[in-house]
């Protein structure tokens, strides 16, 4: 890492660096959706940080299919993006940059003979989330005495069966929510951004050994998980 280089503009740096093996490790419509995240990451004013780091994610959520050993995956669970001003528009700038080398043609230029089709995309993506086992929300109600759950609560809309609670985030039994995932949820943005945190605890994560921290829970010290979003959320 360069001097006053964050880790978040340092993965924007390996994406220029590694785009051909990008291209050629990805489908043609996970690369295509990624570039399409990019585009938004740059079209995001780097004033507004929170959306900076959402739009961050998106694009993390891209790059998950690469290789472990890929240098741009290996970067991916060290990621510095404090949702901080100062990170916000470096990260921004070096978008706009990378955007431009591909237009200039100074790196592979996507040439698709048709645009893809990103909503059939980002709903496969949903659709696998959905799949995993999940609370309805009165259900949920029905645990808090109707009272509104927590806020941290990863909540995925179903367009079939409403609002969606993964059932991973509570104790067996019907009991309560686990205290590390509240606390990772919030890490992670949960409220804002359900989708990247539910996508975080059910992928592979090489901080953590390569599994998915969904099967760590009551194995590794909460410690150990909340360390791993944090290194991802606001660095090492």
């Amino acid at each position: 890492m360069t001097p006053g280089e964050d880790s978040g503009t340092r993965v924007l740096g390996l994406i220029g660096e590694h785009l051909d093996s990008i291209r050629a490790q990805l489908t043609e419509e996970q690369y295509q959706l990624l570039l399409t995240r990019l585009r938004a990451l740059a079209d995001t004013p780097p004033d507004d940080s929170r959306a900076v780091r959402r739009a961050f994610q998106a694009v993390r959520l891209c790059l998950l299919p690469l290789p472990f050993d890929h240098p741009v995956r290996e970067a991916l669970d060290s990621v510095r993006l404090v949702a901080t001003a100062p990170v916000s528009l470096p990260v921004v700038l070096r978008t706009q940059e990378l955007l431009a080398r591909l237009t200039a043609g100074l790196a592979s230029p996507p040439a698709p003979p048709a645009p893809p089709d990103t909503a059939a995309i980002i709903a496969a993506v949903e659709h696998r989330l959905l799949r995993t086992p999940a609370l309805s929300a009165a259900e949920v109600r029905g645990r808090y005495r109707g009272s509104a759950p927590p806020p941290e609560l990863i909540r995925l809309a179903d367009p079939d069966l409403g609002d969606r609670y993964p059932e991973f985030q509570f104790e067996p039994g019907g009991g309560a929510p686990y205290e590390v995932v509240l606390e990772v949820n919030r890490v992670l943005l949960a409220d804002a951004d359900p989708w990247g945190a539910a996508d975080w605890w059910l992928s592979g994560n090489a901080w953590l050994g390569g599994g998915p921290p969904v099967a760590l829970l009551g194995v590794r010290p909460d410690r150990d998980l909340v360390g791993a979003a944090v290194a991802l959320a606001e660095g090492d």
